[in-house]
């Protein structure tokens, strides 16, 4: 089934259409992978069988999964970086908005 990869470009497009900004895209990725590995954790620690197959069928466990499962070779190796890149301009916000609340 592609229903984690529909759910992610159907997420992804809504986040475009209404934010219509390259750091509310870059958020919302770092936001949606912090989500799927807390999920993840939850599916590895949890005593309940039937939510952690529910969990396990259901959502990759980040969206390096997704990317993994969906494509091979070249691309999957540029799609990765992409991502990583992604990740990178998070962290970048992210310190960003901690220095500007002087927190430190």
């Amino acid at each position: 089934m592609y229903i984690d990869l529909i759910i992610l470009i159907v997420l992804l497009i809504i986040i475009v259409m209404f934010f219509q900004r390259f750091d509310s895209f870059v958020l919302f990725m770092g936001i949606l992978e912090i989500f799927l590995r807390i999920l993840a954790f939850i599916k590895n620690n949890i005593g309940l069988q039937d939510i952690s197959q529910v969990i396990g069928k259901y959502l990759p466990e980040s969206i390096f999964g997704i990317i993994d499962k969906y494509t091979n070779g070249i691309v999957q190796t540029v799609l990765n970086w992409v991502f990583v890149g992604i990740m990178a301009i998070f962290l970048f916000y992210v310190t960003k908005i901690f220095i500007k609340k002087k927190k430190i």
